[in-house]
């Protein structure tokens, strides 16, 4: 078996299923609100000329998934599997955000946890990289298990802090 870094996942909110060049229009309709990205580093993304190398960066990386509204089937925002490592047994999720209109934690508790149940069924340990001013993030990690484990710098060399989440103690603590 292995890891199918875009897998369609359905739970009872959503349903994530492999980004596609189609979806950019519905993608953008929700990053276009500049509140989503405040914390961000890339606090510009609500640009369409900044939303456009994230959507190509996200289709290249063979890892990203659209987040579907199970009940009115809208894209309302996107994650992805990336640094896939077997000899490590870890994956990084990350580059995830969801509208507004979907904040507050249940669609985000529903969306890592069909991509944390779906991953460790083939690495025993899952990373997310936040930036250090994304309060909102790092809240939203600690909420679903996540532990700060050190600081580094994201792909665009932010300062960002590590966090992890165990097989084993995302097991124990179901």
């Amino acid at each position: 078996m292995s890891f199918n870094l875009q897998p369609t996942l359905k739970g009872n909110l959503l349903e994530l299923r492999p980004l596609s060049p189609e979806d950019f229009n519905s993608l953008f309709n929700v990053a276009s609100d500049h509140l989503i990205w405040e914390q961000h580093p890339a606090n510009n993304r609500h640009k369409k000329n900044v939303f456009e190398k994230f959507f190509q960066d996200a289709i290249s990386s063979g890892g990203a998934v659209v987040a579907i509204d199970s009940k009115s089937k809208n894209i309302i925002g996107s994650s992805r599997y990336h640094s896939y490592d077997p000899n490590k047994s870890e994956v990084e999720i990350g580059w995830t955000f969801l509208a507004r209109s979907h904040w507050g934690g249940v669609y985000n508790k529903e969306m890592k946890r069909l991509m944390l149940e779906y991953a460790f069924n083939y690495v025993n340990s899952v990373i997310f990289v936040v930036g250090v001013e994304n309060i909102r993030s790092q809240r939203a990690v600690l909420k679903i298990g996540g532990k700060r484990v050190g600081i580094g710098k994201d792909d665009g060399g932010n300062k960002s802090f590590i966090y992890q989440i165990l097989k084993s103690d995302y097991i124990n603590n179901m």
